[in-house]
């Protein structure tokens, strides 16, 4: 039975993390639990494992840093919340990686390459071998991108209401939610619209302000009034004083074990 370890400084994400690799690599044993890279270098020493589920910034040793000390104790797969910059570096590197929140579709893809990899000692081996190098070479770009300084939220939103431009303070906006070609900007007297889509304004909006609930929604935290279950079985959000029911993705039903 293969065996592994997770590091990441957020417990909700360690638990999702397990429990999506629970359904798809049902034989994989999670042996450990670390919240930064001193621990997972530590627990490498004494448990191990077969493989390495490293968050790529942590506080402490970084996920880069502990994946430079591991070395090929252990075969690395970099956890990471980072955009298509890590994803095209990860696929031109000998490192495996698990994108935040780890959908199982993709995990699925993941858990292949490492399938292979275990049952493949050569190639693991020469995998492992290259682990520093690769590292060192690969994510030092990465390391400067994530240093690099990151530009303020936004505070306003410039939104059209039929003829008129109007400047809406982020804080009165309760959710956006978009289609093919518009976003919705709904507040509590208004709705707006504006061309740019969730996905850019998931980063460019305070993520403790903003959840993204689903692919085509943002909801402000404080608009939430609870959540509740439809008889199909879909998580939906309620919005204090609207009738909308925003759908919840199993992708990002974590985020309200919290509340």
């Amino acid at each position: 039975m293969p065996t592994a370890i997770i590091a990441d400084d957020e417990r909700l994400m360690r638990d999702l993390l397990r429990t999506r690799l629970s359904q798809v690599w049902p034989d994989l044993e999670i042996v450990g639990e670390a919240k930064n890279g001193d621990e997972a270098v530590q627990l490498v020493d004494e448990l191990k494992p077969d493989l390495t589920f490293l968050d790529i910034r942590m506080p402490g040793k970084t996920g880069m840093e502990a994946a430079r000390d591991i070395g090929d104790a252990s075969q690395v797969v970099f956890v990471t919340a980072y955009d298509q910059y890590a994803v095209e570096a990860f696929e031109r590197g000998a490192i495996d990686y698990v994108l935040k929140p780890p959908e199982p579709e993709r995990l699925k893809i993941t858990v292949e390459r490492l399938k292979e990899r275990l049952a493949t000692p050569a190639r693991a081996a020469t995998a492992s071998v290259n682990v520093n190098d690769t590292v060192t070479a690969m994510l030092s770009q990465l390391a400067e991108k994530i240093a690099a300084p990151k530009p303020k939220y936004l505070q306003w939103i410039q939104a059209s209401i039929g003829q008129d431009l109007r400047m809406i303070p982020v804080e009165e906006i309760l959710f956006f939610r978009s289609d093919e070609k518009y976003t919705c900007v709904q507040t509590e007297k208004f709705e707006a619209l504006i061309r740019k889509p969730v996905r850019d304004l998931s980063e460019e909006l305070d993520p403790s302000l903003f959840w993204q609930i689903h692919r085509a929604t943002l909801v402000n935290v404080n608009a939430i009034e609870g959540v509740t279950r439809d008889i199909r079985g879909r998580h939906l959000v309620l919005i204090k004083g609207r009738p909308e029911k925003l759908e919840v993705s199993r992708s990002f039903l974590h985020l309200f074990k919290q509340m």
